[in-house]
């Protein structure tokens, strides 16, 4: 019994995009790209300067934050000894640039909040942002105390070179200043609670 022979079958070519050859070879084309969404100069998403602007923004918040715990452990740290002179003149000029960056860290803030990528929506209504912002309140009326005390005691110094504070009252104050950095821990949490409300 005679068995089949098989038989070859070529496949049939796939016709050239656009029936380009050459030398008999042919040049298939690549299929055209699936077209993109036309650019608007004016969506948000098309343009770098909002996340430039909240990068800065958040960049800025960040550094003025790290400020902020280092001028208050110097202050800590200069109030556990004796105060004289050099000491207090030092404590509050610290005092004051801690003063300058606490107001630039609200201004900063506020600024993501309405200029953020996040949209001024999210902080709004968002429960954690506005505990961390009563809790900065809370740390900016604290942060009066020592401020007014430092002043009282230049003024002393002022009138009195041989001048040297309570050290009941340094420690006080001190005391103060240390529950400022615990305030400022707790912001730190909420922060990080901020920003994973709503799956963030």
């Amino acid at each position: 019994m005679e068995m089949p022979v098989a038989t070859y079958v070529a496949p049939t070519p796939k016709p050239c995009f656009r029936d380009r050859t050459h030398a008999g070879v042919c040049l298939r084309a690549f299929a055209p790209a699936t077209p993109r969404a036309a650019y608007n100069p004016n969506s948000r998403h098309n343009s770098l300067v909002p996340m430039l602007t909240d990068l800065l923004l958040a960049a800025l918040h960040h550094l003025l934050v790290f400020a902020l715990i280092a001028m208050l452990v110097a202050e800590s740290t200069l109030l556990r000894g004796t105060l004289d002179a050099t000491t207090l003149n030092r404590v509050a000029r610290i005092d004051a640039g801690y003063g300058a960056a606490a107001g630039l860290l609200l201004v900063a803030g506020l600024l993501r909040v309405f200029y953020g990528v996040k949209g001024s929506d999210f902080y709004l209504h968002n429960p954690w942002f506005h505990a961390k912002l009563g809790a900065y309140v809370l740390v900016g009326l604290l942060s009066l105390l020592p401020t007014l005390r430092f002043l009282r005691w230049r003024k002393a110094l002022s009138a009195n070179p041989a001048f040297l504070p309570d050290p009941t009252d340094v420690a006080r104050q001190r005391g103060v200043v240390r529950f400022e950095l615990i305030l400022i821990a707790v912001i730190l949490v909420l922060a990080a609670a901020m920003a994973r409300y709503g799956g963030f």
